[in-house]
Order: structure tokens, then sequence, then C-alpha cells
């Protein structure tokens, strides 16, 4: 018989090795599946929350936001695309030359866990944005991927045209800020045992089995 853990993956769409630790997580639980079940929710972090909606180009953002050369960018951004190949994932880093405001991102994905079909959207907004380089503020790429997730895409629609989950999701926002969550991902397990950044996928192995021990 299993155990069941509740595991929050606290991440934004825009965020690297965000998609890097959910897919090492996701085959960690795989893994671990004679063992250990798991209840997944995606609670919302903006990495740049001041975003305009033109958004911003990927170089100067990281150059005024880290310091960093054009060439180590291009580091990064090498070692984040290798990273990506080994646990499944294509990053398409010549189709991506910006960063974009993801606040209603996050609105979808707070409905659509309630529709069951979280894991599915947040999936669909990492491969829109790494890997065919779209533009996740943009109400057409959130609908299609509403759509590619299995979700009511008119629903969808009403809620973009809205501020519809608006306050539910800067409340979620709020609550990790003031809990210590400053950088992304995050991953906790039962409300205790936390696990930070894009770790491989050993790491997340270990930290259910001794989740589910202790639980």
């Amino acid at each position: 018989m299993s155990t069941r853990l509740k595991i929050d993956f606290v991440s934004d769409v825009s965020c690297p090795w965000c998609i890097i630790g959910l897919k090492s997580l996701e085959q960690a639980m795989t893994r671990v599946a004679d063992k250990v079940s798991a209840d997944l929710h995606f609670q919302p972090f903006e990495l740049n929350p001041q975003m305009p909606p033109e958004g911003q180009d990927i170089t100067e953002h990281l150059a005024e936001k880290y310091g960093a050369t054009p060439e180590q960018s291009e580091h990064t951004r090498e070692a984040i695309r290798e990273r990506g190949a080994a646990v499944g994932f294509s990053f398409r880093m010549d189709r991506r030359d910006r960063i974009y405001n993801t606040f209603d991102a996050h609105r979808l994905l707070h409905w659509a866990q309630g529709e069951g079909r979280q894991r599915e959207l947040k999936h669909a907004l990492f491969s829109a944005y790494f890997t065919e380089g779209e533009d996740p503020s943009s109400h057409e790429v959130l609908l299609r991927a509403a759509g590619t997730a299995g979700l009511d895409a008119e629903r969808a629609r009403q809620i973009l045209l809205s501020d519809e989950f608006a306050d539910d999701t800067r409340q979620q926002e709020r609550f990790y800020l003031e809990h210590g969550i400053h950088s992304v991902p995050a991953v906790i397990i039962n409300d205790r045992y936390l696990i930070q950044g894009g770790q491989p996928v050993d790491v997340f192995e270990d930290a259910l089995l001794r989740a589910a021990e202790a639980a």
C-alpha cells in the first residue's frame, strides 16, 4: 500500500529551472510509484511581477537583474538546455528572446486546479514559452494552452477578460513570500519538507521516500 503525500510546487511559468524541477520530480514519482502517491498542486510565484505588457529583452533583463554579461547568459542558457534535454524537455533558446508578465497564466492555473487539469495546463504553458517561444502573457497563447490542456476555452476566455481569481492568486503569492519562499522552484512536501531548485531526479526520489517514511 502506497503512502499519499501532498506536494505544493511553487513556481513561475517563465522559470526554466521550474520545468527542469518538475520533470525531475515527475520522474522521481514514477520511480517510487509502488511506495508513494502524490497530490500535486501548483502554487503561484512571479519572478517579475512588475514586468510591463510588452516584456523585456532577455539579455537586457539578466544584465539588469543579475549583472550577467552576454557571455555568462549564453553559458547559462546552454547549461539549462542540457539539463532540460536530460529530463526530456526541449528548450528552443533561438525562439525565446523576451521575458513576459505571467499573472494571467497564474490566474488560469488557479482555475485549472478546480477543473482537475492544472498539471496539463502547467506543461502546456511551459512548452508554449520555452519550446515554442510564445508570449505567456498573450490571451491568444493562454487560450490555446487551455485548449491543449483539455479545458473549456470559452470559460478560460471569460476569466481572462475579467479579474476573476486575481485576489486568490495574489493571496497565494503573498502566503509563500511571507513563509520565506523567494526563489523557485520550491517543492514543499506535506507542508514540512522543502526542496529548492531544479534538483536531479535522485534528490527528489530520496525526498519522497523519506517523507513517506515519516508520514
